[in-house]
């Protein structure tokens, strides 16, 4: 397995980034319309034999702290540390582009990627409703 990173929307590997969006987000797949409006994306592929497995995006919040927006592994590759990889490739990252702090927003109905979170160094600074009515968990750690 390797990571790949790009600035900005993968456009060589977008379908397999809806794939596995879909399969991580009961369903859901990622709009190109939706990545389009992302200034100063990153995107974090984790790759195994041509095939993406994993990913983790990215973009700069407007209060200059970078936003770790979106990620997730297929199922089937779980448990085998590449969420870890991702997040630790990708704060290494944009620690060197000058960030000093990422956010994230979780929700307990993924508790597995609030536990990651959690040992990665992220603290609980908030809570919210969103739009949708679901409850969600702001989580920051210094870089």
């Amino acid at each position: 397995m390797h990571i790949v990173m790009t600035e900005g929307i993968p456009y060589a590997w977008l379908e397999q980034l809806q794939e596995v969006h879909a399969h991580v987000f009961d369903g859901d797949y990622l709009p190109l319309e939706k990545l389009e409006k992302k200034e100063g994306l990153l995107c974090l592929l984790a790759v195994e034999n041509d095939t993406l497995i994993g990913f983790k995006l990215g973009y700069p919040h407007p209060d200059d702290v970078f936003y770790s927006w979106l990620g997730g592994v297929h199922e089937t590759k779980r448990g085998l540390g590449i969420a870890s990889e991702l997040m630790k490739q990708q704060h290494a990252h944009i620690k060197t582009l000058g960030f000093q702090k990422v956010r994230t927003y979780g929700r307990n109905a993924f508790k597995a990627m609030l536990i990651a979170n959690l040992k990665h160094g992220f603290d609980i600074v908030s809570t919210f409703v969103d739009e949708k009515d679901r409850h969600k968990i702001i989580l920051e750690k210094p870089l």
